[in-house]
């Protein structure tokens, strides 16, 4: 078995990728990864090997992805709009053989100091270079490695294998309200570095044999003319897309903008209920929540097909076992709060070099912890109450607190900081920091937010800074959120 199979029986003409205007053929996507695949052999990518991919939203990630997988390696996705800080210590933490861009992104990454290649000269050069066949496969082989939160500190490595990746594919399609249909088209608007628009969007229409229409930024207007154009019939986002497009001007968004849409999808963090009403009341279509995480390669839960209330993350999917566990460490009654632990062959085998942080996610039976708390109702629908663990979502991304406390500190101005996330009408959160300012020196807010700027992805800088004589510290010298939280 190989992840990158999925694309090998589909017929040659049938449309797989819409990109910036072109479209590309499973012939032709098959094609152009197999040149990619002999280029990677000819310079020595091995199995095992880890080579990050640096690229935007479109065909060149894809192409890159599935040569990668194909040569037996472990495909690396990085955030290409990342600093060079920033991606050098990723690189640095698994261990990087090689990086594979694009021209947008190749000055940053050549400040990496990890060699580079470029997807379109990987796919030019195999010009006569010998064929590499895909490498086969076990399921527990390594496929993948996507940073993520965890559950303390900075975002570590999550090891994803083949079947892993396979196993959420299938489990994805066994829902009868989602079947498999080639003449799906579907909108990739979510990042192709974050495993939701990686395995939940992109790998299962591949799968399928669907079509997908790779959009590499945001804009709620012209996302609704791909939409119409491409008649998409299969739109997923992340809450703040549904909030951009229900707040839309009457003139720039006509009522039947989604009228062939089937099935739309929120997910990556919770939706307001009043955006779904105002979605449902404005464009007729019911948009339905999942629940899921990187850990288990990542969907989780849905309320596609099963009439889930407001606010309801819906039901385990077929092949997955989940429960709420109380902090006694037992099953939590109906209506009660439970950490939701989840087992099942998505569930990824642990962090890349570091056996703590699995032992803490992963308990000897097999079952993954979340850190997310969640009840359910008489009907058996699931819906999230808190996070234990300590993470903002920004967009639909995860942001660890640590991380970007750790890059506020490195300036001198900076005696003690801490993290929280905040309320925020679009983003749902946003960062905010609280700022001891070093004895004798007072940096400016916006100095503090160019300083991590330089440090961090964009979605990871504070959007407002407080400076304050002092934190408050619990008895053991913890620095107590809960408090600065209230007061923020």
């Amino acid at each position: 078995m190989n992840l990158a199979t999925v694309i090998e029986a589909h017929d040659a003409g049938r449309p797989a990728l819409y990109s910036r205007g072109a479209l590309t053929t499973y012939g032709e996507l098959r094609d152009q990864v197999a040149r990619a695949r002999a280029a990677l052999g000819a310079i020595g990518v091995e199995p095992g090997d880890r080579v990050a991919i640096v690229a935007a939203n479109d065909v060149g990630f894809v192409v890159a992805y599935l040569a990668v997988l194909g040569v037996g390696a472990v495909a690396v996705p990085l955030n290409p709009t990342s600093p060079a800080p920033e991606l050098s210590r990723e690189l640095g933490v698994v261990g990087a053989r090689l990086v594979v861009t694009e021209p947008a992104f190749e000055s940053v990454v050549s400040e990496c100091g990890t060699e580079t290649a470029l997807v379109a000269d990987l796919v030019a050069e195999a010009e006569g270079a010998q064929a590499q066949p895909i490498v086969e496969r076990e399921e527990g082989d390594l496929a993948v490695l996507l940073f993520t939160s965890g559950t303390a500190g900075a975002p570590r490595p999550a090891m994803l294998t083949h079947g892993n990746l396979l196993s959420n594919i299938r489990q994805i399609l066994a829902n009868p309200a989602r079947p498999d249909d080639v003449d799906d088209v579907s909108l990739c608007v979510i990042p192709l570095f974050h495993v939701f628009g990686l395995n939940a969007l992109l790998g299962q229409a591949l799968a399928v044999g669907s079509s997908v229409v790779l959009v590499d930024r945001f804009d709620a207007r012209a996302c609704l003319d791909l939409v119409a154009e491409h008649k998409v019939t299969v739109l997923t986002g992340v809450p703040t897309m549904w909030t951009a497009w229900a707040a839309l001007p009457e003139d720039e968004a006509a009522p039947d903008a989604l009228a062939g849409v089937r099935i739309a999808v929120s997910g990556a963090a919770a939706l307001d209920p009043e955006v779904r009403r105002a979605v449902q009341r404005r464009f007729g279509v019911d948009v339905t929540e999942g629940y899921g995480l990187t850990e288990a390669s990542p969907a989780v839960t849905s309320g596609l097909g099963h009439g889930a209330p407001d606010g309801s993350i819906g039901v385990p999917l077929p092949g997955i076992e989940m429960r709420l566990v109380d902090k006694s460490g037992e099953d939590a009654l109906v209506g009660d709060p439970g950490e939701i632990w989840v087992r099942g062959p998505n569930v990824f085998p642990g962090y890349w070099n570091d056996p703590d942080a699995t032992a803490a996610a992963l308990t000897p039976d097999g079952w993954l912890r979340t850190g997310d708390v969640a009840v359910v109702d008489d009907d058996g629908f699931v819906s999230l109450v808190d996070r234990a663990k300590d993470v903002i979502i920004v967009s639909g991304f995860n942001v660890f607190p640590a991380e970007v406390e750790e890059a506020l500190g490195t300036h001198p101005g900076v005696k003690e900081v801490a993290v929280v996330g905040v309320p925020h009408p679009q983003s749902g959160e946003a960062i905010k920091a609280f700022v001891v300012p070093a004895p004798g020196d007072q940096p400016s807010e916006a100095e503090l937010i160019a300083h991590v700027g330089r440090l961090l992805a964009r979605y990871k800088c504070p959007s407002t800074i407080e400076f304050v004589d002092r934190l408050p510290h619990g008895v053991t010298g913890k620095v107590l959120k809960r408090e600065l939280r209230a007061d923020g």
